[in-house]
């Protein structure tokens, strides 16, 4: 084997048309090894072959032998996020990093880059997000009822077969404990059960619900309602939805509605107020326990008593102890009543 120059010079004076003769003398080799080269075809061969440039041998990474399981997964959920699939990767043996999945995943699941929005931030303490989202399951349709606080990101989620007034009280008083405190103030779009109406647009003003208005002076909150048509301003609560589609509710089985919540009380828990926000570059628990649960409101001493709404029925599937139906004393008052309630509440 000769040098690579040397081959090349061999190759360049052959196509000058300089003879075999005078390249031999010149190149130092036997005029009978130049014959050899040119007729076999192995001048072309080696320097050819030295001219390529050798491809270093790599080992394969961490995420190698997982590549296939991530596009399986990809391929029956497509919008499975790489914090999901990070935890699967690792309960399967996966030693890599989240920024090397991160990677993989921008190969195979490109996406179009984010538009920047302008935020609101509010003071810690200071207003919680309300709203309701439709979700389907095998079993019908549910209402998720998601709370979460506007400084620190701590949400709150459950889920209801119905969107009702008596819904949304319970179920913010179970927010309320989970947060262990209120909110001076709640935003709400613009729910029936809480707005009646709202002339803003036409330089009017927001009519408040009267029995909601009576429930918030009890536990203490000011309601605020979005402008029509402007639910953006709602934002903190608007995109925990397609969290818990994508994060929560996307790759999971439920047994019914007790599974259903349990699950989501512990996916509260251990992930959404456990991971890093990807606003505030913090973690809610963490941010909600150093900044704001101690600006809370108290809770009230006690659950919120209905003047107007009738008593939460048994269904048939409720037990009745010796198989009685309890009776339900019904206070019964005069309108004037309430409009002196409302008086006394302005």
């Amino acid at each position: 084997m000769y040098g690579w120059e040397r081959l090349v010079l061999l190759k360049h004076l052959l196509e000058q048309g300089l003879k075999k003769t005078a390249i031999a003398a010149r190149l130092g080799v036997s005029r009978r090894l130049i014959y050899h080269w040119v007729k076999s075809g192995q001048l072309d061969r080696e320097v050819e072959e030295l001219t390529v440039p050798r491809v270093r041998a790599t080992r394969p990474g961490k995420l190698e032998p997982y590549k296939g399981i991530v596009r399986d997964r990809l391929d029956t959920y497509p919008e499975l996020s790489a914090v999901r699939l990070f935890d699967e990767l690792r309960a399967a043996g996966y030693g890599g990093g989240l920024t090397t999945l991160r990677g993989f995943l921008r190969e195979v699941r490109p996406r179009p880059p984010v538009e920047a929005v302008v935020r609101f931030e509010t003071a810690p303490g200071h207003q919680a997000q309300v709203d309701f989202a439709t979700y389907r399951f095998p079993w019908g349709k549910r209402h998720g009822l998601q709370v979460v606080l506007g400084y620190s990101r701590l949400l709150w989620v459950q889920f209801y077969p119905r969107e009702t007034m008596r819904v949304l009280m319970q179920g913010l008083e179970s927010a309320f404990t989970y947060f262990g405190g209120v909110p001076r103030e709640a935003l709400f779009d613009q729910l029936k059960a809480v707005i009646v109406d709202d002339e803003r647009p036409n330089g009017g003003k927001v009519f408040e619900n009267p029995e909601f208005l009576r429930f918030a002076a009890h536990w203490g909150f000011r309601i605020r309602a979005c402008r029509p048509y402007r639910a953006q301003t709602k934002g903190k609560v608007e995109r925990p939805v397609s969290y818990i589609r994508r994060n929560f509710l996307y790759g999971r089985e439920f047994l019914g509605d007790g599974d259903l919540n349990a699950q989501a009380l512990t996916w509260l828990e251990h992930t959404a107020n456990g991971r890093v926000h990807g606003t505030t570059d913090e973690v809610p628990r963490v941010r909600f326990e150093r900044d704001e649960r101690a600006v809370l409101q108290p809770l009230a001493s006690r659950p919120y008593q209905s003047l107007v709404l009738p008593a939460q029925r048994l269904t048939r599937s409720s037990p009745i102890p010796g198989g009685l139906r309890p009776r339900i004393a019904v206070e019964r008052r005069p309108l004037a009543a309430y409009a002196q309630l409302m008086e006394g509440e302005r």
